[in-house]
């Protein structure tokens, strides 16, 4: 877990309001006994996660893809290729929307705008030398020319919700 107490804190009052602005349809499936409180989503969003990633063409139409997500601080954060569809779609248009399922174990819905990490002109994100390290971590230092071959976003959600058909089950497998 990277989260600080001050990142948990804010992940949990993000899951709460957006549970109460839900439709009462949705309420009905994820309530207090099917979700997860934000120290247990960190512990269940470790490594990488594959998300269904939603972006927006200029003319307004829907385009989704997969992505490598990481939850990182209480955030999802993804790359991609610079000259992606997506990475264009995202310089436009900063609107996304992201799910992680695991079958009918759990969903993880968020919408919410992205930021880039490191663009290839102008200054990077002041995280980025911790994100890069933790990447290369992840996929090897040599597996891009991290500067010029991707792009790394982090979402920022104003709505997230979390669902879980069995926490016992889910959070029993989880590393702590």
């Amino acid at each position: 877990m990277r989260e600080t107490s001050e990142d948990l804190k804010e992940l949990q009052a993000l899951l709460d309001a957006s549970l109460s602005r839900s439709t009462s349809h949705l309420r009905s499936i994820i309530n207090t006994a099917s979700t997860l409180t934000a120290e247990q989503l960190t512990h269940v969003l470790t490594g990488m996660c594959t998300l269904a990633l939603s972006t927006v063409t200029a003319k307004g139409e829907p385009r989704i893809s997969g992505v490598d997500g990481h939850f990182l601080r209480g955030k999802w954060h993804f790359g991609t290729a610079r000259g992606a569809a997506k990475a264009r779609h995202l310089a436009a248009r900063s609107a996304v929307s992201a799910a992680h399922m695991r079958g009918e174990d759990l969903g993880v819905f968020t919408h919410g705008t992205v930021e880039i990490l490191n663009p290839q002109e102008g200054e990077s994100a002041a995280d980025w030398p911790d994100l890069l390290a933790y990447f290369k971590n992840c996929y090897g230092d040599d597996f891009f020319d991290w500067d010029n071959d991707v792009v790394y976003y982090r979402l920022r959600p104003h709505w997230m919700t979390v669902y879980a058909s069995d926490i016992a089950k889910l959070t029993a497998t989880s590393p702590s």
